[in-house]
């Protein structure tokens, strides 16, 4: 039900599930179809290799600023999360898989509360799941490379130290964990945080510009407290969007770490 509105006859519109499937822009109809959220997507890509190439470019012995963070987050990719999780070996190895998954996923949240963008790339489906589907991909071919076939299934379905009898529940659920739950749970985690932050986002600052520019005057001060939720769900959002591209790189290394060791 929209809200009351003054006498120019506006109402209040609910931002929606159509907001993450705009029109096309280019090639409608077809696979290579381009809407907004394909050109935000596009923005944050462009931005976030032009910021590694110039850092790269400009490395010097003596960093400066800018120099120094980038390294900073790179450090704590490499340091903090493959490390700690892998350990130094593995870490080395899979420290560029999960410094790209850190930056990138972040770049591709982050739109969500920049102006004139106001979506994160990552909140609709497909590009999670694209994120989802290569960590699943290296999770079975490194596996499998490290262990073997049997040796990868065996540490996947068997878990150590249970009674045989056990494995008749137990294998069937580590299954669908280990093929099924991990990529799906990846990829819903990080769409629907961002899906939702952009709901609640829109639904605050709609209702500003509502309340103060078309209610009715009694109704105006209220403008005020939405204006006010709104900033706290923007900056509530900021750390959403780093926290999920951590939580999405840290998985990414458990997973591994999962898949080639022996024991887990």
């Amino acid at each position: 039900m929209p809200l009351a509105a003054d006498d120019s006859g506006s109402e209040f519109h609910a931002p929606s599930l159509a907001d993450f499937f705009p029109p096309a822009v280019l090639f409608e109809g077809t696979p290579f179809e381009i809407n907004r959220v394909m050109i935000v997507r596009f923005i944050a890509t462009a931005v976030l290799v032009t910021i590694i190439v110039i850092a790269a470019k400009r490395a010097t012995l003596v960093p400066g600023r800018f120099q120094v963070m980038i390294e900073m987050v790179m450090d704590f990719a490499k340091k903090g999360i493959a490390y700690d999780v892998l350990g130094k070996k593995l870490g080395d190895k899979y420290a560029p898989v999960i410094t790209t998954i850190l930056f990138s996923v972040f770049f591709l949240n982050i739109t969500g509360v920049v102006p004139f963008l106001n979506i994160a790339g990552t909140s609709v489906i497909g590009l999670p799941l694209i994120f989802a589907l290569w960590v699943f991909a290296l999770y079975l071919v490194d596996g499998v490379r490290a262990l073997g076939v049997g040796g990868f299934l065996k540490g996947q379905l068997f878990p150590p130290g249970v009674p045989k009898p056990v494995y008749l529940v137990l294998t069937p659920v580590e299954f669908l964990q280990a093929f099924l739950l991990r990529p799906a749970t990846l990829t819903i985690r990080l769409f629907a945080n961002m899906m939702a932050g952009h709901l609640l986002l829109a639904l605050c600052f709609s209702a500003t510009s509502f309340l103060f520019f078309h209610a009715a005057a009694t109704l105006k001060p209220l403008g005020a407290v939405t204006f006010v939720a709104g900033f706290a769900f923007y900056l509530l959002e900021v750390f959403v969007a780093a926290l999920q591209a951590y939580v999405f790189a840290i998985l990414t290394a458990v997973y591994l770490q999962m898949a080639v060791e022996p024991e887990h």
